[in-house]
């Protein structure tokens, strides 16, 4: 790998850093509470989940700013514009999500990022497959994130659907 793959790998993170930096003080008790998940992560695997993605992400840009010639010509705009969008509107799902405390619109987010990512993923494979390929790591995530924060946004607009505590503490789901 070039010098640059270290920059392309290094990228994505520094949206990620900001957005730590911003809601650092929120991320520890995000899922827990009367609307605890039994399936939702701790925020600590959602940060090694989330950083591990971003370096495969970067990774895979790599690949394809390599075998596009690298530069910045017009061969690169498409594929790597695609993907600048998405890495935007990842790091603002992470700060509407934590920071602004609002699920549904992370949930719209979440789903244009989820056609960002698969219409990269379709313009990444003519040029490199294996680019296109570490992408399905993250659209997986995205799936996994996106049922989270269904759920949470279904529980903040219906509180039927929320867990009621019993006398003992417990709490009970409908």
């Amino acid at each position: 790998m070039r010098p640059q793959g270290a920059i392309f790998v290094v990228l994505p993170h520094l949206g990620l850093i900001l957005v730590w930096l911003v809601t650092s003080h929120q991320m520890s008790g995000w899922c827990e509470g009367p609307r605890k998940l039994a399936w939702c992560p701790p925020y600590k695997v959602m940060l090694l989940v989330w950083t591990t993605i971003f370096s495969v992400m970067g990774y895979a840009s790599y690949l394809v700013w390599k075998d596009l010639g690298g530069g910045f010509g017009w061969p690169l705009a498409l594929p790597l514009g695609l993907y600048a969008m998405q890495l935007a509107i990842s790091w603002t799902v992470l700060v509407l999500f934590f920071e602004a405390h609002s699920p549904g619109l992370a949930l719209l987010h979440l789903l244009l990022l989820y056609g960002l990512v698969v219409s990269t993923a379709l313009i990444w494979h003519p040029i490199n497959k294996l680019a296109a390929l570490l992408l399905l790591p993250y659209l997986a995530w995205l799936t996994v994130t996106a049922a989270i924060t269904y759920r949470l946004w279904r529980d903040s607009l219906c509180p039927e659907h929320q867990p009621q505590p019993t006398a003992g503490g417990e709490l009970l789901r409908p």
